[in-house]
This record gives C-alpha cells, structure tokens and sequence, in this order.
C-alpha cells in the first residue's frame, strides 16, 4: 500500500554542519576553500530524501549574536568554545547549495534555529493544511527531541555522521527511562545542560532527575507536592529535598531557557516550502565548484514509490 502521508522535513542546519565538519577530514579544494563541513551536509542533506521522499522541506539557521536567553541569563553557552572559523566559512556555502536546490531559509535575529525550529512545526500542525502531514527534524543533536509527538520525529546524527536514528516518541521514551518528550523541559531543569551552561539543580543528576519526574510528572507538580508536604513527598529523602528547596529559583530559570520559543516572528506558508523541483544544471555546476564529483551522480529526486516506515530504526548512511 502506497504511503499517502505528506512529510515536512526541517533541517536544523548549524547542527548539522558543525557535526559534519568535525566528523569529516579537512577537504580542500585546488584553490585551497575547505569544504567538509560542506560534504559532510550534503552526504546527510541526500540521505534523509532517499529515506523520507519530503513534499515540503525548509533550512533553519543561527545567526552571530546574542539571543533573548543571553538577556534572561547572561551566562547562557558561556563556557562553550567558539567553532572553528573554518567551520563558520563553510555555512554561506551551505545556503548557497540549499538555495540551489530550492529549499528555502529560516534565520531570525535574537533567536536561535532551535526556536525556528519549534515554531514551524507548531504552525505546520496547527493550521491543519494536511491532516496527515508528519514533520521530519533532521538535527546534529538530540536538543529537538521535546518536540517529537504522533506526527514529529527527530532524525538525528548520533555517531559522526554515519550513524542516524529516528527517534518518535517510543524511542524517547527509550533512551529517557520511560519520560515522554513533554516532559525532557523538566528533565533538563532538574539535571541542567553542561552544553548550553543550562545549571539545572546543582548536585542532581540524570538518575535522580527520571526518578523524581516519574514519580511526580512535572517540575511544578514536584515543588507543589512539596509545599504541600504530601505522603509522597516524604520518600524524598531529606537531604535531596533540602537541595530542591534551595535551587527551587535555579530550575525554574532553566526550564525557562531550556524551553524553544513556538511564537518566532517570520513569514511561513507550507504551501510556499514544497520541494521536488530544482535546477540541476545549476546545482551540479555548484557542487563541480566544490569538486564534489561523486555527489553530481547521486543528485536527489523525488521518486513515486511506495514509502516505509523508519520509526524507531537505526539508520546507517552506507
């Protein structure tokens, strides 16, 4: 039986790329531009058209700059190393082949493509165009798996760029010992996130942050159980409850951070985003200019065939 779902697949690009460009060896061109991180996309980019055949497909972007969250919290990312500038090199060639394959972009000064993200995937579903539209992440990471419902999944580079997985929300459930995707903001308020300088409650860690939303199903429940000292809450041992009282501000602050923007002020029309047309004179003109040979004889196209469920599948690129 043919697949009669329409998909949407949202790249969250500078995942994308700055996986890529450290999964990947320096590729340099004769005239000497570096353009691994540039491959690397395009290896992902095509194989995620193979997997899915998308109807509709846009690119989110970050942008240099601060973000609303550095204004909430100004230690916000501030331990994380600058990329490479090699790496930032490489994502105008980026747009510049996604432009070529007519897939159009997303960037928005003061947020990041996470929010971008959020906010396309809310819009897509709630204005009901499709009824059987399923929205496919195509991510660097795991940082979109809040999103992932019954018709949102997460494609997500795992190891290097070779190895993908599809996560729905059994898969979520899998990977966060039992957690639904609702719930990894409170997750993420309780045991923080390292990456992003997200501090969570200091001293919790992921093994007590499960245990404590399993039991109490939210961050909010927890502290109003607490208030309320109710039987369940005197299971908690003392010494954990005397932590939770004292970073109660803290974890509230970073659910706040750790919570995508679903209202980012752009312009999206579903409509305008569908994909399966482009030029390929020019797109294979531009890939000859980055000497990606190989990828020329392997351009994308979308197919009429019957399509298969990956839900929950490891998928591998070769």
């Amino acid at each position: 039986m043919v697949d009669q779902k329409k998909r949407l697949i949202i790249i969250d690009s500078n995942s994308v790329i700055h996986r890529a460009y450290h999964a990947l060896p320096l590729l340099t061109t004769k005239k000497g531009e570096i353009v691994n991180a540039v491959y690397g996309f395009l290896l992902v980019f095509f194989k995620a058209i193979k997997d899915f055949q998308p109807d509709f497909m846009v690119a989110c972007f970050d942008l240099p700059g601060p973000t609303f969250r550095h204004k909430k919290f100004k230690e916000y990312k501030a331990k994380r190393p600058p990329a490479p500038e090699e790496l930032y090199q490489q994502i105008p060639k980026v747009k510049k082949v996604l432009r070529g394959f007519n897939v159009r972009i997303f960037e928005k000064e003061s947020y990041e493509a996470d929010d971008i993200i959020s906010t396309i995937a809310g819009l897509a579903l709630r204005k009901q165009v499709l009824p059987k539209l399923e929205i496919i992440i195509l991510s660097g990471d795991t940082d979109n798996l809040q999103l992932v419902n019954s018709q949102t999944k997460v494609y997500s580079l795992r190891r290097g760029i070779k190895d993908i997985v599809l996560y729905d929300e059994e898969l979520v459930r899998e990977k966060f010992q039992g957690l639904e995707a609702a719930q990894l903001l409170d997750f993420k308020a309780l045991r923080g996130d390292p990456s992003d300088n997200i501090p969570g409650v200091t001293g919790i860690g992921e093994k007590t942050a499960v245990g404590l939303l399993l039991e109490f199903s939210s961050l909010e429940n927890l502290y109003k159980e607490i208030k309320e000292n109710s039987e369940k809450t005197k299971r908690i041992k003392p010494k954990l409850k005397e932590t939770l009282l004292e970073y109660r501000e803290q974890a509230f602050v970073s659910k706040d951070l750790a919570e995508l923007c679903k209202k980012v002020p752009i312009d999206f029309d579903l409509k305008k985003c569908s994909w399966g047309e482009y030029n390929k004179k020019k797109v294979a003109q531009l890939l000859k200019n980055y000497e990606f040979y190989s990828l020329i004889k392997r351009l994308p196209q979308k197919q009429k065939q019957e399509k298969k469920e990956l839900a929950g599948e490891n998928l591998k690129l070769w």
